[in-house]
């Protein structure tokens, strides 16, 4: 009996992500937990070097100021609840001091220029199509940080809106390192606060946006993300507690799918011996001290070692 039914995958040939892959992750949460998968993996990555971004049009507004070093000043910025923040970046950048809030923007969006002129690939999640405009500044703004909602307009992007954003940053990428491979994804986080019809409105203007856009011949594809947690995992215990984001079973899930679609099948090995000393340091041993132990230790620094030789960039 078939319970379920699967999306097939194929591993993509185009350009599959190996460990001389310099990989740059931009978007919603969902984009920190595909970060966090290729990171316990120990590939080279960067990612949000602003803080979570939502929709299309603080992404775009984030690799045009990388890419033309577009440095942020004092009238980018504004005091709030005793702390200085930015419409462009996410509240967890939001400092005390404005002088060191500024240099921690500009360091980041430096290395994000630099990291983007050398990336093999770029992964862009879009969590939502619904912006908030500033009606003083006549601004979409990536983050409200708290400020009272009357100060702005709420919108819905259009699919042709989100079109023109992706293929904005398209061109901007391309324009700037012709040969990176550029993977859009739609996050399986259910943005409720806006509505649950809202909600699958949202998700499907992305959607469509984005299949306007991409053509696996201009290295540009898709990943479903969205698909698998709505047609494989739809069950309510593959969400957390808040029943809006993916737990770990779910991001596991969705993780192996995207490890059979876009890890090179020369780099499965050395995955799977990066995942056994991952699994070795995190060992508690009941007695430390033991020659158990220490044999076990340094077993396992042997293999670091021997990994370190073939990929001295790696650290653990």
């Amino acid at each position: 009996m078939i319970l379920q039914t699967n999306i097939s995958f194929t591993k993509e040939t185009y350009n599959p992500i190996t460990y001389d892959s310099k990989v740059c992750l931009l978007g919603s949460c969902f984009s920190e937990h595909i970060g966090g998968k290729l990171g316990y993996y120990k590939f080279n990555t960067f990612q949000n070097p602003l803080g979570i971004l939502f929709h299309p049009k603080a992404i775009e507004n984030l690799i045009l100021r990388a890419i033309n070093q577009d440095e942020f000043t004092e009238k980018d910025i504004f005091f709030l609840n005793e702390r200085w923040h930015c419409f462009e970046a996410h509240s967890d950048l939001s400092h005390a001091d404005a002088t060191t809030f500024l240099s921690n923007l500009n360091t980041a969006i430096q290395k994000k220029h630099t990291f983007l002129q050398e990336a093999t690939h770029i992964i862009i999640t879009l969590g939502t199509a619904w912006t908030y405009r500033h009606i003083e500044t006549d601004t979409t703004v990536a983050n409200c940080h708290k400020v009272p909602q009357k100060k702005f307009l709420k919108e819905l992007l259009s699919v042709d809106e989100i079109s023109g954003s992706i293929e904005n940053c398209i061109a901007l990428l391309k324009n700037s390192n012709p040969k990176i491979t550029i993977l859009f994804t739609v996050s399986p986080v259910r943005h409720l606060k806006d509505g649950f019809v809202e909600n699958q409105q949202s998700k499907a203007y992305l959607l469509a946006g984005i299949h306007h856009v991409v053509d696996a011949r201009n290295q540009t594809h898709y990943f479903p993300s969205y698909e698998l947690m709505m047609d494989e995992l739809r069950d309510y215990r593959f969400y957390a507690e808040d029943m809006i984001h993916p737990n770990a079973i779910a991001i596991q899930y969705i993780w192996e799918k995207f490890q059979l679609a876009w890890i090179s099948h020369e780099s499965e090995k050395t995955l799977e011996e990066i995942a056994t000393i991952q699994k070795g340091l995190a060992h508690k041993p009941f007695n430390p001290n033991s020659e158990a132990h220490q044999a076990f230790l340094a077993k396992l620094h042997a293999k670091i070692e021997k990994l370190q030789q073939q990929f001295p960039a790696i650290k653990f």
